[in-house]
């Protein structure tokens, strides 16, 4: 049964119980509300909470179980003869998974002979014509096959089981919750009890996310140390991945890149945001500002890859042509002050437009104060204003930074992929995050160390975010000014 039908077959069962349960305390107090504990809607939500939440944490936790143990299961069919050399259980697994989707698609069992006819006779070309008809070209060996089929009795048998569970406990909580249903029931208490304990739920999600990150990385970070040595990785100047081996997998030049790169975004966004942010908020009329706020914030909605391409058609180019190479300082279009340049542009709505609502939260006593004691206007601004909005506008430009170091199109389209160290800003170069993309794309085997190294190198760009937020804390606790 698919999850859609499931999710209303449940809501719907939530929305009887809430009729149910306002109908049911209503006809039991003979309509005088006054013998009611609570307001009657409250005995509906009860009844409503019960059959909505039980069964939506089930689902919940089915969803992420099934596939684990599935896979498990479906692991013992496969022998390890049929591995082939250069392949691992996992890529095995992979195609297992990929066979069993082809075959989700098969209408009929007609066509899944079709299939295993394929398979054992590849050169029958009518069979081959209908498996095109039908969209399903598969080639693969009979273990893998009887994987696939297996996989997709399990799936189809977990799914009609899941929806089965499901809406019984959904019905089963429903009638315990409409069953004790009475005018003295305490239900107000219970449904705010409910609700305290949804959102608690809803917060630790965030937790466990966060948690269950860190977690991944660095389990995979310590199995990639287990095969490449950690001192070549942090102080490597080389970056030659070879899946053949002899990889050279040295961070040093990926993190140049992505400092030197971010360093320049930060060099044109800061200024520019944090200037245009006191204009509007100090200077600026209230129709100028209207206008200017949202046209600047345009900026951030626009995707990295339209402000890739325009690195790489307008702004290489014209830095090329009118500063490198008059200057001898490179040929090409991609570099890292062109996407330094591009990224800055990008971060400038993410400095303005939160420096600007914080610089307008100061409270006016404040400028009031300094203006009667004879400040001038940028006198208040500078040493009044701008003080008290610190603690915001550094983490504006955290959150500014943090975006920067984490940027891949733009950087795949204007800095190139060159993985080098150099203080010229005009040759090309790359970023951890590029590589990170790089290392993960395609079929790769999770048991080398060049696909492992991404999750090294996400753990590096964590540790940095890490940094940033405890140096931004230091500058905000030193130099911040309180009011009473």
């Amino acid at each position: 049964m698919p999850v859609l039908w499931i999710l209303l077959i449940v809501f719907a069962i939530a929305a009887a119980g809430y009729v149910l349960g306002a109908r049911r305390v209503d006809a039991l107090s003979g309509g005088d509300h006054r013998r009611l504990h609570s307001r009657t809607t409250y005995y509906g939500w009860n009844v409503a909470l019960f059959a909505l939440v039980p069964a939506l944490l089930l689902l919940m936790l089915w969803l992420f179980a099934q596939p684990l143990l599935i896979e498990r299961t479906v692991s013992s069919y496969i022998p390890d003869s049929a591995i082939a050399e250069g392949e691992t259980r996992g890529i095995v697994l992979g195609q297992v998974r990929d066979v069993a989707g082809t075959l989700n698609r098969a209408v009929s069992e007609d066509v899944i002979t079709d299939v295993e006819a394929a398979n054992l006779q590849p050169d029958d070309a009518e069979v081959m014509d209908r498996l095109k008809a039908a969209e399903l070209p598969i080639l693969t060996t009979p273990e893998i096959l009887g994987a696939a089929k297996a996989h997709r009795r399990m799936v189809e048998t977990a799914s009609t089981w899941l929806g089965i569970v499901v809406i019984a406990l959904a019905l089963l909580w429903a009638g315990f919750a409409l069953w004790r249903t009475s005018p003295d029931f305490r239900a107000r208490n219970v449904v705010e009890q409910v609700i305290r304990g949804v959102l608690i739920g809803c917060s630790c999600i965030a937790i466990a996310t966060t948690v269950g990150i860190i977690l991944s990385l660095v389990f995979e970070t310590i199995n990639f140390f287990q095969l490449y040595p950690w001192q070549a990785f942090f102080f490597g100047t080389e970056w030659t991945p070879s899946f053949g081996g002899g990889s050279e997998l040295g961070m040093l030049p990926l993190l140049w890149g992505t400092l030197y790169i971010s360093f320049i975004a930060l060099l044109v966004a800061v200024p520019i945001g944090l200037f245009a942010a006191i204009y509007m908020s100090e200077y600026a009329s209230r129709r100028v500002r209207s206008l200017a706020k949202p046209v600047i914030e345009i900026l951030a909605g626009i995707p990295t890859i339209v402000y890739g391409l325009f690195a790489l058609v307008t702004v290489g180019p014209l830095l090329r042509d009118w500063i490198a190479q008059p200057m001898g300082l490179g040929n090409s279009g991609s570099s890292v002050m062109t996407a330094g340049l591009v990224m800055g542009i990008m971060l400038i709505p993410f400095v303005s437009s939160l420096s600007d609502d914080i610089i307008n939260a100061v409270p006016q006593s404040l400028r009031d104060g300094s203006l009667g004691l004879g400040s001038t206007h940028s006198e208040t601004i500078s040493k009044v204003v701008l003080p008290a909005a610190l603690p915001g506008i550094v983490g504006a430009i955290l959150l500014a930074a943090s975006r920067a170091i984490g940027e891949t199109m733009i950087v795949v389209l204007g800095a190139g992929a060159m993985a080098q160290i150099s203080g010229n800003p005009f040759e090309a170069m790359t970023t951890i995050t590029v590589k990170i993309v790089g290392q993960l794309t395609g079929d790769n085997d999770f048991a080398s160390p060049e696909t492992l190294v991404a999750f090294a190198l996400g753990l590096t760009l964590f540790v940095i975010t890490l940094a940033l937020n405890v140096l931004a804390l230091y500058i905000v606790r030193k130099y911040r000014e309180q009011y009473e």
